[in-house]
């Protein structure tokens, strides 16, 4: 493909509440086996783009270790390959990324010494697949300047966390509303778009000399009437998980058949780091159904429509229900959990009650030293 891309991941807010303390959003587990940056990475190499950014920042420790190799997305190559970028301090600037366009900006290296004609940019906490190829036709043919992935919502979704737009009958955005306080559209932004890479140097070069720091207000929203920006309509799965309540329901559409097959089952696949955990072990009197159970897990009680991610042990007679177990999880025995979501590596006592509301998810912490000699 004719482009290079970059991912933004380096964004924090304060509506994963105890979710973002230790990670990095983008690097948040989902369906078990994954984390959110692996459905970027994975459509950036499906579509064959070969040289690739990521801007981390805000608690990127996990984040970083997840990308310590490319191979995993097939970047280990000696033409293009994975780049990760952190804020830098140097002689002439010392600041953190102060917004998505300044991020790009302070590595504005990167898209100088490439070649190829086009950038596609992405963010690091949508679930998705999606051809880049297809969106970059859809660009060319309209002779855009700039083009917008956008997905119409149903009526009941909550879209006032997201960038709206409004568009004529060709497709060019005439209105483009970023969080509203009042919908206007359920058709919203999802974060996706594509640019010539020598317009984008020139867009970003003029943000950082009027002191704009802002990809989506000082770019899109500032150049809509100047510029030539189309919305290319996403019809399959999208989902974005930056609150609590839709990082829960993104993971529970995993159970659903429907979900599990078109991510897992339908090309192109899902790529993620490996690691060498034993299969999961079902112990006599564990029952299990309709969930998701990583490898590395021991069960020995209930598991019943929960999500279950790598090493979770679950004790003597625990009923889980309706809930998210993050990664190396420890819960005692005689312990009830619903609609929780319980973060990693947490050891859970035995004889524990924690229950949530389907409208208002518990995030379980228990702060307990495992390894106590």
């Amino acid at each position: 493909m004719r482009a290079i891309g970059i991912v933004l991941a380096g964004g924090n807010n304060k509506r994963m509440r105890e979710l973002s303390y230790k990670r990095a959003i983008a690097a948040m587990p989902i369906a078990g086996s994954y984390r959110s940056i692996d459905f970027a990475l994975s459509n950036m190499t499906n579509s064959h783009i070969k040289k690739v950014a990521v801007f981390t920042q805000y608690n990127s420790r996990s984040l970083n270790e997840h990308l310590n190799s490319s191979k995993w997305w097939d970047f280990g190559r000696k033409q293009g390959g994975l780049f990760v970028f952190t804020p830098t301090i140097t002689a002439q600037n010392s600041d953190w990324y102060r917004g998505t366009a300044d991020s790009i900006y302070q590595n504005l290296n990167f898209l100088k010494s490439s070649h190829e004609p086009y950038v596609v940019i992405t963010a690091g906490d949508g679930i998705y697949k999606l051809d880049y190829n297809k969106v970059l036709e859809y660009h060319i043919e309209k002779k855009a300047d700039i083009t917008v992935v956008c997905k119409d919502m149903p009526a009941s979704a909550d879209v006032g966390r997201f960038g709206q737009v409004r568009t004529n009958e060709d497709g060019r955005i005439l209105e483009f509303d970023e969080k509203p306080m009042v919908a206007s559209s359920s058709t919203v932004s999802c974060g996706i778009y594509v640019i010539r890479r020598r317009q984008l140097i020139e867009l970003i070069e003029r943000c950082a000399q009027e002191d704009r720091f802002d990809f989506v207000n000082d770019i899109i929203i500032r150049y809509k009437n100047l510029k030539r920006i189309y919305a290319y309509k996403m019809e399959s799965y999208w989902s974005n998980i930056s609150t609590v309540e839709a990082y829960y329901q993104t993971n529970m559409d995993f159970l659903k058949k429907e979900v599990r097959d078109y991510f897992f089952k339908q090309y192109p696949d899902v790529y993620s780091k490996v690691d060498d955990n034993p299969p999961a072990k079902y112990n006599p009197g564990a029952v299990v159904k309709n969930s998701l159970i990583s490898s590395g897990c021991i069960i020995n009680g209930t598991v019943e429509n929960s999500v279950l991610f790598k090493k979770a042990y679950i004790g003597n007679n625990c009923v889980i229900k309706n809930s998210i177990i993050l990664n190396d999880v420890y819960i005692g025995d005689n312990t009830r959990i619903e609609n929780c979501i319980v973060e990693s590596r947490d050891t859970i006592r035995a004889n524990m009650t924690y229950l949530g509301d389907p409208d208002n998810i518990k995030v379980v912490i228990e702060k307990n030293e495992r390894y106590v000699i």
